[in-house]
């Protein structure tokens, strides 16, 4: 027999649209129920500091990071997965919410949205997020765990007595987590990721080289030649600013260069990885080693790094397919049947369930 709850969001539905948001330190990614996924933008936002209006945002905005003049200043209102800038996280979303309306007929009501947030975020920052989307516009706005979003998004029996890993890497955190029963049993999270890689090779590469990079130049060269475990010898040019002359220059980077630079941070996830599997259940444990250890998140995509953890750990690791997608796909399997997946949201202070 239908509730009257059901009753009350199936009617309520006709009304308003369904949106799911990945929000990551690097980039945004919004799903539309129906639709699939229909925004994919840089996490970053131009704001002229003269008016205090927005200028730009997303991809348009990641071009003038360090090309503004003085009175813009393009700035990434997300660090380390956490709001840092609240008034403009709220522009952000409206904006990629207005985006996604796009694709999606006029309706009367604001939407539901579904958003994933780092593990181990606090009450204050999971009020933050929602305060945020709830001011850009949002009707109902639930809250997932990124690991648990990105189990969902990529089909693991997240409900089943049965124990799945997880780890996702972003640009700001990565994420470690044990899941079993709906609920994430062992996680852990690190501040090292994409971003902290692009400053080791720009660090390295002033270090070395006396040459300064900025961040494209380093996400370029981390994409082109950054692979975690030796194979055969690639290379790439990379043009800076000469510290000693102040001139242009340009050099050659080998992927040693790049391997080296790197090694502290990869070294942190591996180890991490390492401890959750010592504190996690034998009976998931052994569920681990034969079902094997799964990547998502941006930071899947870095060359060699599932070589590195399988032979580290002696465990299967697979690349989920698309993981640059994964947790925004997850947060659109829970937007299709929000009663079975009520479990793995986060609870909080807030009424949210009740509306």
């Amino acid at each position: 027999m239908t509730s009257f709850k059901e009753k009350k969001d199936q009617l309520l539905s006709r009304f308003s649209n369904d949106i799911g948001i990945d929000l990551g330190t690097a980039n945004t990614l919004v799903y539309v129920r129906g639709k699939g996924i229909v925004v994919n933008e840089p996490s970053v936002v131009a704001v002229n500091q003269k008016t205090g209006q927005v200028v730009a945002v997303g991809a348009a905005a990641k071009d003038m990071l360090g090309r503004t003049p003085t009175h813009i200043i393009a700035v990434r209102p997300l660090v380390d997965g956490v709001i840092s800038d609240f008034e403009v996280t709220e522009e952000m979303l409206s904006y990629l919410m207005k985006r996604a309306h796009e694709y999606l007929p006029k309706k009367f009501l604001g939407p539901r949205v579904v958003i994933g947030v780092p593990s181990g975020v606090t009450n204050v920052e999971v009020r933050a997020v929602r305060d945020a989307a709830k001011n850009a516009g949002a009707r109902e706005v639930y809250i997932v765990e990124q690991p648990m979003a990105g189990a969902i998004g990529i089909r693991l029996p997240v409900h089943d007595p049965v124990g799945s890993m997880v780890i996702d890497i972003g640009g700001g955190t990565t994420d470690i987590a044990v899941i079993s029963l709906g609920g994430i049993v062992r996680s852990k999270n690190l501040k090292i990721a994409g971003d902290k890689l692009n400053n080791d090779i720009i660090s390295y590469i002033r270090n070395e080289f006396k040459i300064l990079i900025g961040e494209s130049t380093a996400e370029q060269v981390k994409i082109a030649v950054g692979i975690v475990v030796p194979r055969e010898s690639v290379e790439t040019t990379i043009r800076g600013r000469d510290l000693i002359t102040g001139l242009p220059r340009e050099v050659i980077i080998t992927d040693s260069d790049i391997r080296e630079a790197m090694s502290q941070s990869i070294d942190s996830i591996v180890e991490a990885t390492r401890e959750a599997l010592e504190t996690t259940p034998p009976e998931i444990l052994s569920d681990i080693m034969k079902r094997g250890i799964y990547m998502v998140g941006g930071g899947a995509l870095i060359k060699g790094l599932d070589e590195l953890l399988r032979e580290t750990l002696n465990i299967p690791v697979t690349i989920a397919e698309d993981p640059l997608t994964a947790i925004a796909r997850g947060a659109g399997v829970i937007l299709e049947d929000l009663d079975k997946y009520k479990s793995v949201l986060l609870d909080s202070d807030d009424d949210v369930y009740s509306n």
